[in-house]
């Protein structure tokens, strides 16, 4: 098994259950690792799985709000899975970089790891 990291990837999104949260936004840290099957020797993109296609599915699912974390972390598993049935596994950690808590320094997030059934 493979698996390919995205890493500390850095998106602007109006997710929250706080009325400012879904006007202002915030900003977001995604980590994402897809755990893969490869049926062969990989010598072409074709043999394993596009961090390109990757990128652009947590872009696009990140752009639609949801007032919850967890949905977020749980659409964008179920996305990637959808998009290349080869992948068996997905961990993924979403951090809020400026979370609504007075006097808060840090950040708060929410980490999920998915398990699939393989489909060649």
């Amino acid at each position: 098994m493979f698996n390919i990291h995205l890493e500390q990837l850095i998106f602007h999104g109006y997710h929250g259950i706080h009325e400012e949260e879904t006007i202002i936004g915030n900003n977001f840290e995604v980590s994402v690792t897809v755990n893969f099957i490869a049926t062969g020797t990989i010598t072409s993109l074709a043999d394993t799985v596009n961090y390109v296609e990757l990128h652009r599915i947590i872009k696009d699912v990140f752009h639609n709000p949801v007032r919850i974390l967890e949905t977020l972390a749980l659409e964008i598993c179920d996305r990637l899975h959808q998009y290349d049935g080869r992948i068996k596994k997905v961990d993924i950690r979403i951090n809020k970089l400026n979370p609504p808590i007075q006097n808060f320094t840090g950040t708060v997030g929410v980490s999920l790891s998915r398990e699939y059934e393989v489909i060649f």
